[in-house]
């Protein structure tokens, strides 16, 4: 197996269509893709697919291995952008060594770890059994993880193919929750007397909530209530709020449409609000833009003790780093993430999310994030909550993949725990035992358009990858 065929089944990977709750292409693809190479698959009710590969000659004896990935991607593209992510094929680049998706997700998360696997189980690489697991919805709750039966594999060695820092082997990651919020209002005529805008605040990286939480990178979401919220002195009308996305990615963008007495006013008060926005994340976020325009709309007037009431929650909502482990220097512990807000008839949908490997810890700022919400009369209510995956330092595979990098690479790889969420949590409540490590390739901007992939890291990746499956005993 070598990195060039990975990526060549990665290219052809993002062909096939794959948003998260519509994964049934890419799941044919995968049944059609072990027929074709005569390897028995399996597919569960839901969508899990299993693909096994038996024992090469004399290597019957060798337990067996699992490489697991998602069938999923985070699908996110920048406004105005044509693109439809349920038939259209990534469109990527190669630049510096980067393969790059320059309006949209690339989906390496986790399609490149969906390759490697399959490159494994057609290579002629001598390895004990390997069963090659692809879940379902990753991404939107672990719903494959979550839902999967007793028995639909049977190794005790998982690697799970979905890491983001080459160099680096996780061995424990965060759990999560997701708070969704609901915050009624009674339509109301917009006054004639007033003059109808569009704001629009744009250009922010984003990023993935757990991995990028900690670089301060601004949230559209809740910076467009912060200018909206004092604009109520100006006898602000709303009437439409619209931002961020996917629980797991930072807002990167946001739009409003607002009935004002005096545009010129708002606009110049605006401008500032701009300037201010592009001092504060100069370094985070140096494509910030901001735009303030007259519209036309059909829409109603949200009334306005709601619209203050969604605002001032949307403004004072905990959002970021809440904590960081005392345990391990640098990791985040605790964390939220103001994902999105969006009108839906008569209501505003919010979605926030929270992660911590405590659980306890993670209740606590859902607990919190709830009470800000419910202080002004919201409906809340908590989902997908998943469980973390503790370290095992005695762990037999983190001794066997440590071995092999420092033979490969002649350097010590990093042991850590990471802050997003991993599938195997969920895997050891159901397979108990259970010993897993995870490690992939050098991906950045994950669940963000521009999302990349260093290609130099791919090679060593797949290199260690090898090495692994070949030596394990």
């Amino acid at each position: 197996m070598n990195p060039n065929r990975v990526l060549e089944i990665f290219k052809e990977i993002s062909t096939v269509p794959r948003e998260s709750g519509f994964e049934q292409p890419i799941t044919e693809w995968l049944q059609k893709w072990a027929e074709s190479h005569k390897l028995a698959v399996k597919t569960d009710e839901i969508g899990n697919v299993c693909i096994v590969r038996e024992a090469s000659k004399g290597k019957e004896n060798v337990p067996t291995i699992v490489l697991q990935a998602h069938q999923d991607m985070v699908c996110e593209k920048n406004d105005g952008v044509d693109f439809d992510f349920r038939k259209d094929a990534i469109r990527y680049t190669v630049e510096d060594g980067w393969m790059i998706a320059r309006d949209t997700t690339l989906g390496a998360d986790d399609g490149i770890g969906i390759a490697a696997a399959l490159a494994v189980l057609e290579s002629d690489l001598p390895t004990g059994r390997i069963e090659a697991v692809f879940t379902i919805s990753e991404e939107t709750g672990m719903d494959g993880a979550e839902g999967m039966k007793e028995g639909f594999f049977t190794g005790k060695t998982l690697i799970n193919l979905d890491s983001e820092d080459e160099g680096q082997l996780f061995i424990g990651c965060a759990g999560g929750v997701n708070t969704n919020v609901r915050i009624s209002f009674q339509p109301e005529p917009v006054d004639k007397d007033l003059t109808v805008l569009q704001i629009r605040i744009g250009g922010g990286i984003g990023g993935h909530s757990g991995d990028d939480i900690n670089k301060g990178r601004m949230n559209a979401v809740q910076q467009m209530a912060r200018f909206l919220y004092a604009e109520f002195d100006y006898g602000l009308q709303l009437i439409d709020f619209d931002g961020g996305g996917k629980h797991n990615a930072i807002a990167r963008e946001c739009r409003a449409i607002i009935a004002v007495p005096r545009p010129l006013a708002t606009k110049r008060r605006f401008n500032r609000f701009a300037l201010d926005l592009k001092e504060e994340f100069h370094v985070t976020d140096p494509d910030i833009f901001c735009r303030c325009g007259e519209t036309v709309t059909r829409l109603k007037a949200v009334d306005y003790f709601s619209a203050l009431e969604l605002l001032s929650s949307l403004f004072t909502c905990p959002h970021g780093v809440q904590a960081m482990s005392q345990d391990i220097e640098g990791l985040v512990q605790t964390s939220t993430n103001l994902a999105a807000a969006h009108r839906v008839k008569r209501h505003f949908e919010i979605t926030t999310s929270q992660r911590s490997p405590a659980v306890s810890e993670c209740r606590m700022i859902a607990a919190k994030v709830r009470a800000n919400f419910e202080a002004v009369g919201a409906e809340v209510r908590y989902t997908n909550e998943y469980p973390g995956w503790n370290p095992n330092p005695d762990s037999h595979i983190l001794k066997l993949c440590v071995d092999s990098y420092r033979k490969l690479f002649s350097r010590e790889p990093e042991v850590k725990a990471i802050h997003a969420g991993l599938e195997c949590g969920l895997f050891l409540q159901k397979f108990p035992g259970l010993d897993m490590i995870s490690f992939g390739p050098t991906l950045r901007g994950v669940h963000a358009p521009g999302e990349r992939m260093d290609l130099a890291s791919l090679d060593k990746f797949v290199e260690l990858l090898n090495d692994v499956v070949c030596n394990f005993e």
